[in-house]
């Protein structure tokens, strides 16, 4: 069974992103889901990134830095938009990650050093239609970074919901979300 570090959306550390952290944890996986907004739950999207923006988001890369130092470097990476950040970066930057799951969002390789890892399996899901996703960039940075990784897979599935994986929020998708997690559950039990 894999070992999980899971960061969370810019809403924070949601009933949504706890039950989904819950659901990788039935599967028999150890996920660790730290709250790097120290208990701060946003009820918009705009009120989370513009915390977000007032606390940093290189801070809050380096609180979730600092979070997997304390724990074994052998980890699965797990992002939920603004929590890819810190998952994307750890999986590029520090030594023994076994892999990372980006969802929602997708930061140039670039952005953390000379490329992906090689070795270091990655999967990318967004919606095909999100405005965030599909609107900002993000799919183009998901095309380049499944391509240039070993094993890379990107997944869309079709809307313009942006959190659709979080069931606390309106956003919410349980079609794509039921998806999703089956491919996310394939790929963990994959893990070496």
């Amino acid at each position: 069974m894999a070992e999980v570090l899971l960061f969370h959306h810019a809403q924070g550390l949601t009933s949504g992103v706890r039950d989904f952290a819950d659901v990788l944890r039935q599967a028999g996986h150890t996920v660790h889901a730290p709250d790097l907004y120290e208990g701060e739950v946003f009820d918009t999207l705009e009120e989370g990134v513009a915390h977000a923006g007032k606390v940093g988001f290189g801070a809050l890369a380096e609180r979730g830095r600092l979070l997997a130092e304390e724990l074994p470097p052998e980890l699965v990476y797990v992002g939920l938009s603004l929590g890819v950040v810190p998952a994307q970066m750890l999986a590029q930057t520090r030594p023994g990650a076994r892999g990372a799951q980006l969802l929602h969002a997708c930061v140039p390789a670039s952005e953390f050093g000379d490329g992906w890892p090689a070795g270091v399996p990655v999967q990318v899901h967004g919606m095909d239609g999100d405005p965030y996703f599909a609107g900002e960039g993000d799919i183009d940075a998901a095309r380049a970074l499944v391509a240039e990784a070993d094993a890379g897979e990107l997944f869309l599935y079709p809307g313009e919901r942006h959190l659709f994986t979080d069931s606390s929020l309106a956003a919410y998708d349980e079609e794509a979300t039921t998806l999703l997690t089956r491919r996310v559950l394939a790929f963990l039990a994959g893990v070496r």
